[in-house]
């Protein structure tokens, strides 16, 4: 330990002119000795020895030439990794291996939107590597489709960002071996306690008669996990596997803890007859060690889960990981219980997981957000401990911003109108308008339109439609009312810009069924309606993103090619 500390304590004596510091010191050693961790105490401890016995006997040039003599390599400082996120705690670059540990109860929602996008985005800024781990040792609560629905959703968020896909289910035996390590080592006992008179004896601090029992005992009592009740083994709830911890530990959760229990019900995945199955605290302490995690990031309703995982890789002689927690999100009036969504689908209150009035990510990609819309909100609050409540409104008016900034440059414009009625302009000239089908995108191309003095507009636009004000169809000709009547006043747009009585500016099509198609539109509350459409718009391909004039942004969903109709779903304004 002293050849270790020694030439780092030595450079930071010479960096701080002999004024050294023990704890900073020490925090350097450890950064650059991070095998010395596990013994803190007694690194500071030599570290005060050696100020007193090498340091201050010497002066700084003395302290120089004794480096020199110790072959002493400048640790390289670590380049500061480039990304939105500040830097993790000690991580190194090609180094940084995260994960995310969704159960299969549904699919992802934007709840889990933000821990994906945070850990995947670290290993993007380590060139490291981000492994998504499916825990699915609770056979009550899966639902089979969770398996390709969760991988699809990491993908769609990640852009494919995944190193590694493992499912908890196929490891069983790996938690297996692990348990009989400690049960070999006599850190794990089975107990067969009633657990309501167990939890008040760890209440009390005290131990139970199961805790005291032999090794070779409890390596007889775990084959009995394996057998049912007919075979001479355990009931369901009989018997727990629990890790022999300080059963004083001022923190309750932290006394003697469970690592396995026995449960029937058969795995909807694998359909064994396996009964024995590790809680999560084990089979997440045990695949972080083999998985190579360095970083475990995640809510801080996880920090006693850390500190129990952290303990379990103790007493295995294994090194845990880094753990780091943000502040609980709360997001106010949104509905991302997956259990009761999957009871609303069942009724059939919802059409499916991507029902356009859900917040799974499913719904949010058929509605056409982009993934990098939910990265920069995630990215924006980072790993910040700080609890927040996130009311809905809030939540997507950021996203809705978000979004924007990356759909309007590429999404094509149309006309649309959803409850059309017609109007007559006196006296203006039919005539072919030509229309961009992107404002700032030329290369876009051009849409067309043969106007006649009839056309058709919104009855709410026509409803507001003020007299004694110029009033301006878009690209295409001034107008105002007078009475029931419209009459055409200039085409110049400047005419309408510079008028004291200016009025709406307002879409229309052609009364020509020629020129129109019929648009399904799939509105945010579910409604199917139907509107008139430029025709042009049919050349838009499923998955294009495109915008209704003075209404919001579309995605195309499908065309219905016996009924010629285009279906869009409403985004956002």
């Amino acid at each position: 330990m002293k050849a270790k500390i020694l030439p780092f304590l030595i450079k930071n004596a010479i960096d701080f002119n002999k004024s050294v510091n023990p704890k900073a010191a020490m925090g350097f050693i450890l950064k650059n000795n991070p095998d010395l961790r596990k013994n803190a105490k007694e690194v500071l401890n030599t570290i005060n020895e050696l100020i007193k016995t090498e340091i201050e006997p010497m002066s700084i040039q003395e302290l120089k030439h004794k480096l020199k003599t110790l072959n002493f390599k400048e640790p390289k400082k670590e380049a500061k990794p480039e990304g939105p996120l500040k830097p993790l705690k000690e991580a190194k670059r090609n180094k940084v291996t995260t994960r995310i540990a969704p159960s299969p109860s549904g699919p992802l929602h934007i709840g889990h939107a933000y821990g994906t996008i945070i850990n995947s985005t670290y290993a993007k800024m380590y060139n490291g590597k981000f492994i998504l781990r499916i825990e699915d040792t609770n056979p009550d609560n899966i639902y089979k489709d969770a398996y390709k629905l969760i991988e699809k959703d990491v993908n769609w968020l990640t852009d494919n960002n995944l190193s590694e896909i493992v499912i908890q289910s196929d490891r069983l035996k790996l938690y297996f071996k692990y348990a009989e390590q400690l049960i070999k080592e006599n850190n794990a006992y089975i107990c067969t306690c009633d657990p309501d008179i167990w939890r008040e004896m760890k209440a009390k601090k005290a131990a139970c008669s199961c805790r005291t029992q032999s090794k070779d005992k409890n390596q007889t009592l775990w084959k009995k996990f394996f057998k049912t009740k007919e075979k001479g083994g355990f009931a369901q709830g009989e018997a727990v596997l629990k890790l022999k911890t300080d059963i004083n530990h001022k923190n309750p959760a932290m006394r003697d803890f469970s690592l396995c229990r026995i449960n029937d019900q058969v795995h909807p995945r694998t359909k064994s007859d396996n009964r024995v199955w590790p809680l999560m605290v084990f089979s997440v302490a045990i695949d972080d060690h083999e998985l190579g995690i360095t970083h475990v990031l995640n809510g801080k309703d996880h920090h006693d889960n850390g500190k129990k995982e952290a303990l379990i890789l103790t007493k295995l002689n294994k090194h845990a990981p880094i753990y780091q927690h943000w502040g609980r999100i709360n997001f106010e009036g949104l509905k991302l219980s997956t259990s009761k969504t999957k009871l609303a689908i069942e009724q059939k209150k919802y059409t499916g997981w991507d029902d356009i009035r859900l917040a799974t990510l499913l719904a949010l990609k058929r509605r056409g957000y982009q993934p990098e819309a939910l990265k920069k909100f995630a990215t924006g609050i980072g790993l910040s401990l700080t609890d927040k409540t996130v009311s809905q409104e809030e939540f997507w008016k950021n996203i809705n911003s978000f979004n924007k900034e990356i759909i309007e440059p590429i999404a094509n414009r149309y006309f649309a109108i959803e409850d059309p009625t017609k109007i007559t302009i006196k006296d203006l000239t039919p005539k072919k308008i030509t229309l961009d089908k992107h404002p700032d995108n030329k290369k876009k191309g051009k849409r067309t339109l043969n106007i006649t003095n009839t056309i058709l507009i919104e009855k709410s636009d026509k409803k507001d439609l003020k007299e004694n004000q110029i009033h301006r169809l878009i690209d295409c000709c001034n107008f105002t009312k007078n009475g029931n009547k419209f009459i055409f006043h200039s085409e110049d747009f400047k005419e309408y810009k510079n008028a004291k009585n200016k009025g709406k500016i307002i879409h229309f099509l052609p009364d020509n069924e020629d020129q129109l198609t019929t648009l399904n539109i799939r509105k945010t509350n579910h409604k199917l309606i139907k509107a008139v459409a430029e025709k042009e718009i049919l050349n838009e391909k499923q998955n294009n993103l495109i915008q209704l004039e003075r209404k919001f942004f579309t995605r195309v969903d499908k065309l219905d090619k016996k009924t010629n109709e285009l279906t869009v779903w409403q985004l956002h304004s």
